[in-house]
């Protein structure tokens, strides 16, 4: 049984812990959607597979599919992966499925979000979404956890915390008037902090370029561990994400965490630019209301976009003049984690990546 409660998580003493802390288990939702993955989302499905099956490497792994799919995702994915039934619209859980909160006595709550698929009706990916705004509600009842219906939209992927009372995120994203416009950047910090039980927040500017969510942070930066952050990277000035890395470099350098200290940043290589090709475009079902996938268009395309799951990093291939170079810092950010590529452009192709399609369920400390 899952309860509604009426106070915040920072007021019952409970706070967002950092990804890199042990988890219990990890979500993920069937993709199946024809106007955002192509061939009917079988070679989505497929990559999604190899994502959870990464994953049960090293946890518990939860695949929440609709009654449509459920047969076939139960034939398709390996039996150590959990298999329930849940409604959505689309299959982004970072986003729409709950925030879990811990208080380090052995308690864990969700945080349900307000969701409107990235901008509502002024920019908003698909309309409606009223059943991916109820998802977090479910997953949290089929974990038995306690819930908090916050007060603002937000997204999960355009938050990354420290565990030790640090929210990083964009202003592009948090910012923008189609989420929050009757709110002040004063009440949206203040907002976060009650319900993830941080104390300071470091604001970046930009996402990465074109990132159809209006600059998610878990696309630009992470935090590797409390005072070190990921950021993604490239040498090229000529390419409009150079002056929005370096810009995001200038901050996180000239800020400080909510324990005082100063960031390391750890440059990783931006893949591509990767474009979609007119044959990954064609396999895209046209319907009005949803964002068109068009040749040329660029993705937004990144290996900070990874999961760091208890004892893996499950991270993106998506160009190999890059992949190994990623895959090698990522090695020594995160020396005692197994560093496990899977060939994700078909995840990108439909407007994210690893971490944007997982979510994960905090353990014990």
């Amino acid at each position: 049984m899952s309860r509604l409660l009426t106070t915040t998580p920072a007021a019952d003493g409970f706070r967002m812990p950092g990804e890199f802390e042990p988890h219990s288990g990890c979500w993920l939702v069937w993709p199946e959607r024809p106007d955002n993955w192509r061939w009917g989302a079988k070679p989505a499905q497929a990559a999604y597979t190899e994502v959870a099956t990464a994953i049960a490497r090293s946890e518990p792994v939860t695949m929440a599919v609709s009654d449509v799919q459920f047969e076939h995702a139960r034939t398709v994915l390996p039996p150590e992966v959990r298999v329930v039934e849940i409604s959505t619209d689309d299959a982004w859980i970072r986003d729409m499925g709950p925030t879990f909160v811990v208080d380090g006595k052995g308690g864990r709550r969700g945080v349900d979000w307000r969701f409107n698929a990235w901008g509502g009706l002024l920019g908003g990916l698909y309309f409606p979404w009223d059943r991916d705004d109820r998802a977090a509600a479910k997953v949290l009842e089929v974990e038995g956890a306690d819930r908090y219906r916050a007060p603002i939209v937000l997204e999960g992927g355009s938050i990354h915390v420290d565990g030790e009372g640090t929210v990083i995120a964009t202003e592009e994203c948090l910012l923008n008037p189609n989420r929050n416009p009757e709110l002040s950047r004063e009440e949206i910090e203040r907002t976060l902090h009650e319900y993830l039980g941080t104390e300071k927040m470091v604001w970046l500017s930009r996402g990465v370029f074109d990132d159809e969510t209006d600059g998610h942070v878990d696309n630009l930066a992470c935090f590797a561990e409390p005072g070190k952050v990921l950021l993604t990277w490239t040498e090229d000035e000529g390419d409009p994400q150079y002056e929005i890395s370096a810009d995001a470099a200038r901050r996180l350098e000239a800020a400080t965490d909510a324990r005082g200290r100063s960031f390391e940043v750890v440059r990783l290589p931006s893949p591509g630019p990767i474009e979609i090709a007119a044959d990954e475009a064609a396999g895209v079902d046209a319907v009005e209301g949803t964002l068109p996938r068009r040749p040329g268009d660029r993705l937004a395309a990144s290996y900070v976009n990874f999961f760091l799951a208890t004892n893996t990093i499950v991270f993106p291939l998506l160009d190999e003049r890059h992949d190994d170079e990623a895959a090698e810092i990522l090695r020594t950010t995160f020396p005692t984690r197994e560093v496990v590529g899977v060939a994700a452009r078909e995840i990108l192709l439909g407007g994210g990546n690893i971490h944007c399609i997982t979510q994960q369920v905090p353990g014990e400390r």
